[in-house]
């Protein structure tokens, strides 16, 4: 056998079996999809995202029952760059997080935020827009993902205070409020190093609250209370 009809049966084999190995990373992504994020690499990458949160991460979540459609407010406290990825495996619904502009302008992401609907918020020039973009989508039936705190707490500061816009959009549009809480996340305020450091996370759902104009506050003090004091008293 001459040499190059050796190396060209050679390069045919691992084509195959690179073709091969493909296929079967996708199949094996769709099989752990939860989520119909309305486009199938989106889909694949909702997949792949819960594995690795589940094998390498170690994510234990309690059931978040959100509802089968409609609008609804899912809240967290915000620890490290992976807790959206943790929010999103814990959910058996796409989620569009509220993010802070220059996070969602980072060129290496951005694709991926525009893709699932991230919605950008500049919080010193007209965050309405922000506002108006989430109460849109609450009335077309999605699920908001918002972190309270406004950002990752600096754990040297006085207890921060949560935000009331959730609380406000939930009242106006109508939806229930999911508060859940994040812990055991070793990178604590990094963003891609949490990411690859591997933790021992837990995710822990509340009962949804239903917030109007009455019991705003009531709801804010509730939220106060599951994301973030009984995490104080842990630590």
């Amino acid at each position: 056998m001459s040499e190059p009809i050796y190396v060209g049966g050679i390069i045919i084999v691992c084509g195959i079996a690179a073709i091969l190995i493909v296929r079967w990373i996708v199949k094996w992504c769709e099989y752990h999809q939860v989520a119909d994020w309305g486009h199938a690499w989106l889909n694949r990458l909702d997949g792949f995202n819960r594995w690795f949160c589940r094998n390498f991460h170690g994510l234990q979540a309690e059931a978040v029952p959100l509802p089968v459609d409609g609008g609804a407010i899912v809240v967290s406290n915000h620890i490290s760059g992976l807790d959206p990825l943790l929010l999103v495996a814990s959910c058996h619904r796409p989620l569009r997080f509220v993010i802070a502009e220059e996070q969602y302008n980072r060129w290496w992401l951005r694709w991926l935020f525009e893709s699932v609907g991230a919605i950008p918020v500049n919080r010193s020039s007209r965050p309405e827009k922000a506002f108006y973009a989430a109460r849109k989508a609450l009335d077309e039936g999605e699920i908001v993902a918002i972190f309270p705190e406004g950002g990752i707490p600096d754990a040297d500061k006085p207890k921060v205070r949560l935000k009331r816009g959730a609380t406000i959009l939930a009242s106006l549009a109508q939806v229930p409020i999911f508060p859940l809480r994040l812990e055991g996340i070793r990178g604590k305020r990094l963003h891609l190093t949490a990411v690859l450091v591997p933790s021992k996370a837990r995710v822990s759902a509340a009962s949804p609250l239903a917030c109007d104009n009455e019991t705003a506050k009531d709801c804010l003090h509730t939220i106060t209370g599951f994301i973030t004091e009984h995490i104080a008293e842990k630590q």
